[in-house]
């Protein structure tokens, strides 16, 4: 004779925990955290000092994460909103990324090709950057919304031909300005010891929030990348709401490239952001949304920008040379992307699930 227990909570509890989307960048996390633990416990050291100007800074590697992420993360959440609409990805941002660094520092360099001072106030040039970004944002929705172009089609023209555009707007010049207000916003702020890029980025994630939570633009992005048709019937209009989720990319493309030009104060247009539109693709997927459109989870694809970031900081902390570490990188991507695909999961689900129900029948007394 036998009798069936009641299921355990415990695998209860974790069957119902891998169908969400953010366990795998949470446990991505935890295993790059309990390596570098193990391996070198001093990659978590956080130490205090000056740097060359005298203001007070967090040094570590975990602040260098937290720092360097924040282009990613604010881009992995304009990505996150066209995958989800369109049901595809946008190439360009890495090029776009280079234009709007390069009409900023047109605007504060004016005229010559270097500058101790600024030829405008920042601000003017940050708010002409986001427009431009905006602009071409437009031109890539238009082509994906509009003419019905697959997204990365659409997005290939300005990635072929954005860095072109950059250098054709300050004349194949390399603009430098050592002016130290500016640099400071892509750096230390004075008197404040965390870096700047953080700020923006939490200005990003409160305004992407409250964006989310006060309207319905979510609601909307996801009914479109689920079923256009259905959506329309509903009385939306997809193709106005595609290049929406664009422009506010464009949005996103701008305030990085106003981060990655005031880090150095200078543009490289070949070399700057260079393979930053792949990342920001694979924090969308490692987040585990799916890539053909349809519900997202923003949260999860800015924790997995900073997944991807801190993946890159413990690479080159080991010393990994410049040419492999695409492949290493990839080789742990492809990994932790595979195991956050909704498929996988489910079926891992199901996996503890069948574990539960063999324990649920035991021997009676």
């Amino acid at each position: 004779m036998t009798a069936k227990s009641a299921p355990g909570k415990g695998e209860s509890f974790l069957s119902g925990l891998l169908r969400h989307q953010i366990v795998i960048p949470i446990a991505a996390l935890l295993l790059l955290a309990i390596f570098n633990l193990i391996v070198d416990p001093s990659f978590f050291r956080i130490t205090f000092g000056y740097n060359s100007a005298g203001n007070p800074v967090l040094k570590g590697y975990p602040i260098t994460i937290i720092d360097y992420g924040t282009e990613l993360a604010i881009l992995a959440i304009g990505m996150t909103l066209v995958t989800a609409a369109s049901g595809g990805q946008d190439i360009s941002v890495g090029a776009a990324i280079a234009i709007a660094g390069s009409v900023i520092l047109r605007i504060l360099c004016g005229t010559g090709e270097s500058t101790d001072g600024l030829q405008a106030p920042i601000i003017v040039a940050v708010l002409v950057a986001c427009v431009v970004a905006m602009i071409f944002g437009a031109f890539n929705g238009a082509l994906v919304a509009f003419f019905k172009i697959q997204p990365m089609v659409a997005t290939l023209i300005l990635f072929t031909a954005g860095r072109s555009i950059a250098a054709w707007i300050n004349h194949n010049e390399l603009p430098v300005t050592s002016d130290a207000g500016f640099k400071a916003f892509g750096n230390f702020l004075p008197g404040i010891p965390i870096p700047a890029p953080c700020f923006f980025a939490v200005g990003c994630f409160i305004v992407t929030w409250a964006l989310l939570k006060f309207t319905n633009l979510g609601l909307y992005v996801q009914s479109v990348g689920i079923n256009e048709k259905t959506s329309r019937l509903n009385g939306l209009n997809p193709e106005l709401i595609k290049l929406v989720t664009y422009v506010l990319l464009g949005l996103c493309v701008a305030v990085s490239g106003f981060i990655k030009v005031a880090r150095l104060g200078m543009i490289n247009y070949s070399v700057i952001a260079k393979d930053i539109e792949m990342d920001a693709i694979l924090a969308v997927a490692l987040g585990g949304n799916a890539l053909g459109g349809g519900k997202f989870n923003m949260p999860a694809s800015i924790l997995g920008a900073y997944v991807i970031q801190f993946l890159t900081t413990t690479l080159y902390k080991f010393d990994i040379q410049s040419d492999s570490l695409s492949a290493y990188k990839a080789i742990v991507v492809i990994v932790l992307v595979v195991l956050s695909a909704p498929t996988v999961r489910e079926k891992l689900s199901a996996f503890v699930k069948k574990l539960r129900n063999t324990k649920q029948t035991v021997p009676s007394a």
